[in-house]
């Protein structure tokens, strides 16, 4: 089978990298994917939001299947249009994908569907923000309504934070934003991929978000991620499919917009159970790269499955045991303006201690490795626990030269708890 993968980050590395593995799997191409995913992947020079020059591409390839890494051309309809052509796709239509598109969207269903979830208001101007904030206390949150590549949330801890946050949302016409009680506990994401019916679990774990050690700055894209999250216990687990996900695939059906992909969702784990902080309609980025070290399945086929309907009696996908922990190199100036052009070397040396080495924001000219984006590059290792786990990411990151910067205590919570 001829399979076409969507994107070029490190998520889409994973992918590539996992995809490849597949036996079912004839010839892959990546859109327009990068120099780490050259090595398992032919690169076609199409953008991930060129729905008619990707869906030509299939046509001409004889593509059956794609797969689709990044939100926006999920949010944007590229599966829709693919399925229209007949060909194969992973990941949801584009009215399912207003669980990421608009957060507005998912606080209404969730109050409709007695999701748990923080108190929420949706406001469509800055003067109805400003009168909605009245009604919720310090720290509050304030998250603009649609896509923001992970960092378009502010926790605000004074009324001036909040206005300051709220103030460019409403720089442009038909801004719309969500300010939302702030819950306290400790975060987890938790994965499952679903038909639409069928819903199997895909792993858990624990994204850092924040630029800073000690969880300090700015939010970003994420620094570092492990899996599993042990802090998401399997009664946990069991309870926010019960209580979140499930009534949400219901919810979707029950609209006419079956969810069809994988579905991940961020959790706040408070005194009163698990609450939905938001939803991804797609692998995260760090998620993916360390999800995609720990599975043992084929994940091609567990794709096609989806796709077609058929997760009905199918069991569920099969993980390791180890943890998995990835670190992220990132260029100076992210989560701002990233500077772009510096030299990465010592990959392979990287690689020979263990450690994949996923890429992100690459480029490949004259014989070099250089930065172009923000965040450059995944360095995942395995491990018995995350202590190990953590030791080895970081051995290897000792081996490669590049000068951005990188957090040096991704897993410092579980490293605690486990030290105890």
């Amino acid at each position: 089978m001829n399979v076409l993968l969507i994107g070029s980050g490190g998520r889409e590395h994973a992918l590539a990298w996992k995809l490849a593995q597949s036996p079912r799997l004839d010839k892959l191409y990546a859109a327009p994917g990068n120099p780490g995913i050259a090595r398992h992947a032919e690169r076609v020079d199409i953008a991930a939001n060129d729905h008619r020059g990707l869906i030509d591409f299939c046509l001409r390839n004889s593509i059956e299947f794609v797969v689709i890494g990044p939100e926006a051309p999920l949010v944007g309809g590229l599966a829709d249009n693919l399925r229209t052509m007949g060909i194969g796709v992973f990941g949801p239509g584009k009215d399912a994908a207003q669980l990421e598109g608009s957060k507005g969207f998912t606080k209404d269903l969730c109050r409709r569907a007695d999701i748990p979830t923080a108190g929420y208001a949706r406001v469509g101007s800055l003067d109805g923000a400003r009168a909605a904030l009245d009604d919720f206390g310090l720290p509050v949150v304030i998250k603009a309504d649609g896509l923001a590549a992970g960092k378009g949330v502010t926790i605000a801890y004074s009324r001036e934070e909040a206005e300051a946050a709220l103030e460019p949302m409403f720089g442009r016409s038909g801004g719309d934003a969500v300010i939302e009680e702030f819950l306290t506990g400790e975060e987890a994401s938790l994965f499952v991929v679903t038909d639409g019916h069928t819903i199997l679990p895909f792993g858990s774990a624990q994204d850092h978000k924040r630029v800073g050690e000690g969880d300090t700055g700015p939010n970003t894209g994420g620094m570092g991620a492990y899996s599993p999250a042990p802090v998401l216990t399997p009664e946990l687990e069991r309870t926010a499919i019960e209580t979140i996900i499930r009534p949400t695939i219901d919810a979707l059906a029950a609209m006419d917009m079956p969810y069809s992909g994988v579905l991940y969702a961020g959790l706040m784990l408070t005194e009163a159970g698990p609450k939905l902080i938001e939803y991804n309609v797609r692998f995260g980025d760090p998620e993916a790269e360390v999800l995609m070290p720990r599975l043992e399945d084929d994940l091609l086929d567990l794709m096609i499955a989806c796709a077609a309907g058929k997760l009905a009696g199918r069991p569920e996908p099969v993980f390791s045991d180890r943890t998995a922990l990835t670190v992220i190199l990132a260029a100076k100036g992210y989560p701002g303006t990233p500077e772009k052009g510096g030299v990465i070397a010592g990959i392979d040396a990287a690689e020979a201690t263990g450690a994949i080495v996923f890429q992100a924001g690459t480029s490949a000219a004259d014989g070099a490795l250089t930065a172009s984006g923000g965040r450059v590059l995944a360095v995942t290792a395995m491990g018995d626990n995350v202590t190990l786990a953590q030791g080895a990411a970081y051995a290897a990151i000792d081996e490669i030269t590049f000068d951005g910067f990188h957090r040096r205590d991704i897993g410092w919570r579980e490293v605690a708890r486990e030290a105890k």
